[in-house]
This record gives C-alpha cells, structure tokens and sequence, in this order.
C-alpha cells in the first residue's frame, strides 16, 4: 500500500475501529500525520495564530482534533493484525514505557491468515 492509498483508507475508515490495517497502512498514516503537524505549526508561526505563552496555535490545535480519532482507529487495527486486543492502546497513555510497547506491537509482523478481528489484509 501506498502513502495515498494508506491516507485516502485510514480517512474513509476515520472512526473505524474493527478489522486490520496492515504496517504500511499505519506507518504511512503516521507519516502523513507528522507532515500535517509540522505545517500546521509553521502556518501557526506565519500567521502568528499561536496562543500567547508560547503554547500550540489555532492552525495546530484544528489539524490534531482531525487527526487524533483516525490516528486512533489504524492503531486498533494494526494491533488486531498482530493479534491484540484493541485495548493495548490505552497503555500508551499511562507513560513512556507503555508507548513504547505500543510501538513494538505496531512494528510486528502480521498475524498469518484470519484472526479474531477478521481476514488478513495482505490477501
């Protein structure tokens, strides 16, 4: 899958959370997400929209509130294409140490064939 197929599924499936995504599915969202954050915060700095203090600007704040729901649904997938609950994901909000298991689940390989969470993606 490529990064346009990846964005263009990971946006059409926006609040989708069954099913599989495979690793380039993900790591290409991920890639998106990153470009889409580092421009919004530059168009913060020229448009000179950043909340005084220093803190995130308006530009910034809109890009994470679109992405933040898909960004959580292609994780859900790709740790059920590992074979893991869903449920892994929240570790990575009580500290570092769990989003760095996250991040191992996300890099595994896919589970073989069908699992509980549906047929494999790669076909």
């Amino acid at each position: 899958m490529g990064f346009g197929q990846a964005v263009s599924t990971c946006m059409s499936k926006y609040a989708t959370f069954s099913g599989r995504a495979r690793r380039s599915e993900y790591w290409w969202f991920v890639v998106f997400q990153v470009v889409v954050l580092v421009v919004a915060a530059g168009l913060d700095n020229v448009l000179h929209t950043t909340v005084s203090g220093g803190g995130i600007g308006w530009v910034y704040f809109v890009a994470v509130l679109a992405l933040v729901v898909p960004g959580i649904a292609v994780t859900i997938r790709r740790l059920h294409d590992t074979g893991r609950s869903g449920w892994w994901w929240f570790l990575s909000l009580l500290c570092g140490v769990g989003a760095i298991v996250v991040l191992v689940f996300c890099l595994i390989d896919t589970t073989p064939g069908p699992n509980q969470y549906g047929p494999s993606p790669k076909g």
